[in-house]
């Protein structure tokens, strides 16, 4: 199930004898974690009635033992245990354990069978992640722990839902953040839930509700939304204006901002809008519908700006700005004169 899901589950019935949290999302898993508590242990009860154990230092059986104990402070207990995919063992598992025991997964079901009342029992698996290398870890971890029915799965937020947090998060903080300034909020934090809610927080208490937020707030206060400045860098290539292009470099320069990160970008969106226009793609939604194929998460405006800087730049300029950027990279690797120096250098090159 998914966290909605789950969240509305709790609400209306009984709470499960058992749950098993799997992926790496932590702003939904954060809230879940509030809800059970909350729904399990309310008020006071938390204190006494709540024990986190950490697979790290403890077996299996040791949490299912503390499960199995009764408080003499609590008749409700949450058991949570943290890092659970390191209950696997190295081959997952036959039937009998090398000592001739049963084995730690045999002796999870034994005990779902007969659960303590009033106890719930929470494996919370955040190392791996549902897509990549990580998915048949994934997989292995939740045939392990197949004995547990109520699975809630923590996945990434796709760009569309990460937007909609972004408004519903500036919403319950009474934060005036417009379309540009969200757009550039969403890139410096890559989307990540428990940033957004973070740096919205920041920017209500600095700026209040009574404007709104404005690019210098962003750059003032927002790691990484220096990128907003590196795209006017790209626009200004785009159309070879080196004053503004120059102009765009000394605001980066005088915001402290790190030369080889900014041109890491640069690179970035040279090389998608080369993709791009390669595909011979026009409009956003293939655009998206491209990138998602090549595994790289994007939200709408990113892929208006990839799909402008296509429009813009010929693919032979793409080719010779990507060659440029190599050559630049290599300079910053060899320590070749100042920082700055370097990228001016391949503005000149790019705008020539």
């Amino acid at each position: 199930m998914n966290p909605d899901q789950f969240l509305s589950k709790i609400s209306k019935q009984p709470l499960a004898s058992a749950y098993l949290f799997l992926g790496q999302e932590g702003y939904q898993r954060k809230m879940c974690k509030e809800a059970l508590l909350e729904r399990a242990l309310p008020g006071e009860a938390r204190s006494s009635g709540l024990s986190h154990i950490d697979l790290e230092n403890a077996t299996l059986t040791e949490v299912l033992d503390d499960a199995r104990s009764l408080s003499l402070f609590s008749s409700d207990r949450v058991v949570w245990a943290a890092s659970a995919e390191l209950a696997l063992p190295r081959r997952l598992a036959s039937a009998e354990s090398e000592e001739g025991g049963a084995s730690p997964a045999s002796e999870l079901a034994a005990y779902l069978k007969a659960p303590t009342p009033g106890t719930v029992l929470v494996f919370e698996s955040s190392r791996y992640d549902f897509a990549g290398d990580d998915r048949p870890k994934l997989e292995r971890v939740e045939k392990f722990f197949a004995a547990i029915p109520s699975v809630v799965e923590f996945r990434h937020f796709t760009p569309e839902s990460s937007r909609f947090l972004a408004q519903t998060l500036a919403k319950k903080f009474s934060l005036k953040l417009a379309g540009a300034e969200l757009v550039t909020l969403l890139e410096a934090t890559a989307g990540d839930a428990n940033r957004l809610e973070s740096e919205i927080e920041k920017l209500s208490l600095f700026v209040g509700a009574a404007r709104a937020v404005t690019t210098e707030d962003l750059r003032a206060l927002v790691p990484n939304a220096a990128q907003t400045t590196i795209f006017a860098l790209v626009n200004a290539l785009a159309r070879r204006d080196r004053p503004r292009a120059l102009e765009a470099l000394d605001i980066l320069v005088r915001d402290g901002e790190y030369l080889p990160l900014a041109l890491t970008f640069l690179s970035t969106q040279f090389r998608l809008a080369l993709a791009v226009r390669e595909q011979r793609i026009t409009s956003v939604q293939q655009a998206q519908s491209l990138f998602q194929k090549m595994g790289v998460r994007m939200w709408r405006e990113r892929a208006e700006q990839i799909v402008s800087t296509a429009g813009v730049f010929t693919a032979e300029h793409l080719g010779k700005a990507i060659a440029l950027i190599y050559e630049t990279d290599k300079k910053f690797r060899e320590g070749y004169k100042d920082d700055r120096t370097t990228m001016e250098t391949l503005v000149f090159g790019l705008t020539g």
